[in-house]
């Protein structure tokens, strides 16, 4: 049997990159998978290449920093298949790349209500179906860019350090309740994101994968990997961590 077969698992930011990766990855593991994004013809792509690999999935429009949408997306998932075990909170933005004295109030509110916020009603709606349940596992996404400074980008800098903070202290809340919670910090991978953020400048990613140790951008399904794995039973004595796959980044 498959590692989460029976299980029912939730993925924000689906469309593409890591949330695509991380569903397509569920799915393998034998989970139902309740796929959304913002996106929807490519939010529907991901459940259509889950179908067609033998496994089951449902699309699910969602703005993750509208606590209605989050609540409606909580329920078609119960709703859908009666339950929800594993949760990957990792919809998110790059936001607009400035110094902190020039990154504008309109940039910084947007990548908060996204990155910090959108994890944080996230979080309340699949803790409370869990709780009825009694357990589940919700992997949040942070970034390395959560565990030190990243000059150039402050408001996602400073979500994503919100993530790991916040899922430290959802941890220890619900440790005896059988519900698990930890982050991934991701270093740079090879996601439409960073083709955006470098803005396909040969040079800027040749710049990126010198930064890495390993010599090369990180993979989506290596983070996908991961996030799956902290929601088996092989991590049931891992909560309030956040696990850098980094290709060694942070151990600069």
């Amino acid at each position: 049997m498959a590692e989460l077969d029976g299980k029912v698992a939730l993925v924000t930011g689906a469309a593409s990159g890591i949330g695509r990766e991380s569903a397509l990855a569920f799915a393998r593991a034998g989970a139902k998978v309740v796929v959304s994004d913002i996106t929807v013809d490519a939010g529907e792509e991901t459940v259509a290449m889950i179908k067609k690999a033998g496994g089951e999935a449902v699309f699910v429009k969602a703005d993750v920093s509208k606590q209605a949408d989050v609540q409606a997306l909580i329920d078609k998932a119960v709703a859908t298949y009666g339950r929800l075990d594993c949760a990957h909170n990792n919809a998110g933005i790059e936001g607009v790349p400035a110094p902190c004295m020039d990154c504008t109030e309109e940039n910084w509110d947007k990548t908060i209500a996204i990155n910090l916020t959108g994890v944080f009603y996230c979080c309340k709606a699949e803790l409370a179906q869990m709780l009825k349940q009694g357990g589940g596992a919700i992997v949040n996404t942070a970034s390395v860019a959560g565990l030190v400074g990243f000059a150039g980008i402050p408001a996602y800098t400073a979500s994503k350090h919100g993530v790991n903070g916040l899922t430290k202290q959802i941890a220890l809340d619900y440790a005896k309740e059988n519900i698990r919670v930890n982050s991934v910090c991701p270093g740079v991978i090879h996601t439409p994101m960073i083709e955006r953020f470098t803005g396909g400048d040969p040079a800027a990613l040749a710049a990126l994968e010198a930064s890495e140790p390993v010599g090369r951008l990180g993979k989506p399904s290596e983070i996908a990997d991961a996030v799956v794995w902290l929601c088996t039973d092989k991590a049931s004595f891992v909560t309030g961590i956040n696990l850098p796959v980094d290709g060694g980044f942070i151990a600069q």
